[in-house]
């Protein structure tokens, strides 16, 4: 039964890009936890706090995501195997600076905003407003932490854009 009152087979490429969102998420959300448990230095109270709430925050979303996909009347991907092969993301060597794993993070929101953006893509298409509504807030959320970890990245003395002359 079509519920949603959308067409199965438009709805596919949305299905099929949420999947991808998934694997990314699933590696991302070890990533995170690797940098949690890894972390060492002067930064270490605030980076293993970030990385543990970023890391719960992705937990959350892989869930919802792969209720969607169930909500779509499809089966989302669940093996390991699968999520290494298909994910944009990488797996990461425990062995970095706190400076490279802020930017390894924010290399991966660069991937996952893309990957989010082209959901939105696909299920304006089909007119899937429930998928477009969920993206939406992702999208906001992620940019949002991602303008606190690059500006933690920042020297003190950097600046932001100027949208007036002097």
């Amino acid at each position: 039964m079509n519920y949603l009152n959308i067409d199965n087979q438009k709805i596919l490429p949305v299905v099929t890009e949420l999947n991808v969102l998934l694997a990314d998420y699933h590696v991302y959300y070890q990533k995170l936890r690797n940098f949690h448990w890894n972390i060492l230095g002067k930064n270490f109270f605030d980076l293993h706090k970030k990385f543990e709430e970023i890391y719960n925050d992705t937990r959350v979303k892989i869930d919802e995501v792969a209720e969607r996909i169930v909500t779509l009347q499809y089966h989302p991907i669940s093996k390991l195997s699968d999520y290494i092969e298909i994910s944009k993301i990488k797996e990461s060597t425990p062995l970095l600076t706190d400076q490279e794993m802020v930017e390894e993070i924010i290399e991966d929101h660069r991937i996952l905003l893309q990957q989010l953006n082209k959901i939105v893509d696909r299920a304006n298409k089909c007119k899937d407003e429930g998928t477009i509504d969920m993206m939406g807030a992702y999208i906001r959320e992620l940019e949002k932490t991602t303008w606190m970890l690059n500006a933690w990245s920042k020297d003190t003395k950097d600046e932001l854009n100027s949208t007036f002359v002097r």
